[in-house]
């Protein structure tokens, strides 16, 4: 668990350090909200496309060699940030974040259901709170971070760009986008190390259980021929996890900006970065309480309560202005803390032997950070930052409906 936990931190601390690179590199590149978003398009679309691959990649080469695996892929789309800034190409900066999800898909497909097995299944949700609660630890610190490593760099206005020559800007660019080279060079060298210890550590080898201990045998209650996608509760847990992970994307991906606008705080970015911490920081709080209320309140009850509240302080967030408004929106992390692995945990579970699949459709559902900041930025150049909170209000209002009715299974609901 120690091991993993490890694992938890780094891939939280990579995926909130994007929350940094969309105002650097809007600046940098003069992007709109929706070009912008492409940065997590690219990241979170790495999880469709490789999240397949990933599972059977595991199921091939074990937990442990596949572990392995992802923190090499990641620590090598660190490094492809250092030609990318040298060239200021926007594009390749896109192909770096995109290896780099894959190596992050590999580790969550490896680790999530290996967390889930590792100890008594009634305790799964609680156990893979605790772990995201470090997940939550990295993406608290990684704000702080880029706020000094990146976002310390005065960017010039779009007036002074506009005096400047081709030659000039050209110079200016390579300049402004280098600012990511020492930092990602210093991540690839965690993730490089992070391999090489794990490689050399003994991981127990556990098997998913064939079927749930506690069902009858004579197969009545769970369809063990069935395909994985014949269980209702996983193929709507996907969609729960979808909408989650855009709707919390999407806040993070906004705030920095959100809190820039003159009637909300006027922040400056590098100051906004450091409050953002307080979203992420939240949630990591919030895990830790939750680890301890899920052994007690049922996940599914939890995670309704949870998400009925988000939807509130984002029409808060929505209606109001000035400091209410700011921190409204920054205390959703604390209640999205449990949200993630509630889901992943009440999807998978009962899956028995088609736990390892269940958890491949789980994080390739993960594409919803891919596609739902898309939809929200097009809203935001459109109507508005504000407004466009209004995407992921509904995406709560599902995952209120989930924790009620949708994740109970075909056999006996926890």
């Amino acid at each position: 668990m120690i091991v993993l936990t490890s694992l938890f931190f780094m891939w939280g601390f990579i995926t909130s350090l994007n929350d940094i690179l969309i105002p650097h590199l809007r600046a940098v590149f003069t992007l709109s909200y929706v070009q912008a978003m492409l940065i997590q398009f690219c990241f979170f679309g790495a999880y469709l496309i490789m999240s397949f691959p990933a599972g059977y990649l595991v199921e091939k080469l074990g937990y442990k060699r596949g572990i392995v695996l992802g923190l090499s892929t990641a620590g090598t789309g660190c490094l492809l940030f250092y030609p990318a800034a040298g060239n200021a190409s926007y594009p390749f900066f896109l192909g770096a974040l995109f290896v780099l999800a894959s190596g992050i898909t590999l580790l969550q497909v490896a680790a999530n259901p290996y967390v889930a097995v590792l100890g008594k299944p009634e305790l799964a949700s609680s156990r893979l709170n605790l772990t995201q609660a470090f997940n939550s630890l990295g993406t608290t610190l990684a704000p702080f971070f880029g706020s000094v490593a990146i976002l310390s760099i005065a960017i010039r206005s779009s007036d002074e760009l506009q005096k400047m020559n081709p030659a000039e800007l050209a110079a200016y660019g390579v300049s402004q986008a280098s600012a990511v080279q020492i930092p990602y060079i210093g991540l690839a060298i965690v993730f490089f190390l992070l391999a090489i210890v794990i490689a050399r550590f003994k991981l127990p080898k556990i098997e998913a259980p064939a079927r749930p201990a506690d069902l009858p045998d004579d197969g009545s209650a769970y369809h063990t021929e069935e395909s994985v996608w014949a269980y209702r509760h996983l193929v709507l847990g996907a969609l729960g996890i979808f909408l989650y992970v855009g709707a919390e994307v999407g806040i993070g991906s906004f705030l920095v900006n959100f809190m820039e606008q003159p009637h909300i705080a006027g922040l400056s970015v590098d100051t906004a970065a450091r409050y953002l911490s307080l979203y992420w920081g939240g949630a990591m709080v919030g895990r830790f309480i939750g680890s301890a209320l899920l052994s007690k309140i049922r996940p599914g009850r939890l995670l309704a309560f949870n998400a009925f509240v988000v939807a509130v302080l984002l029409a808060i967030a929505i209606l109001a202005s000035g400091p209410i408004a700011m921190w409204a929106l920054l205390a959703i992390g604390l209640f999205n803390s449990i949200m993630f692995p509630t889901i992943f945990t009440l999807a998978i579970d009962g899956l028995g032997k088609h736990t390892g699949a269940g958890s491949g459709i789980l994080c390739m559902a993960i594409v919803g950070g891919a596609i739902v900041p898309v939809i929200q930025g097009f809203l935001a150049d459109h109507i508005g930052i504000q407004w466009s909170f209004c995407v992921p209000v509904l995406c709560y209002a599902y995952i209120a409906y989930y924790g009620l009715k949708g994740h109970y299974a075909d056999f006996e609901p926890r």
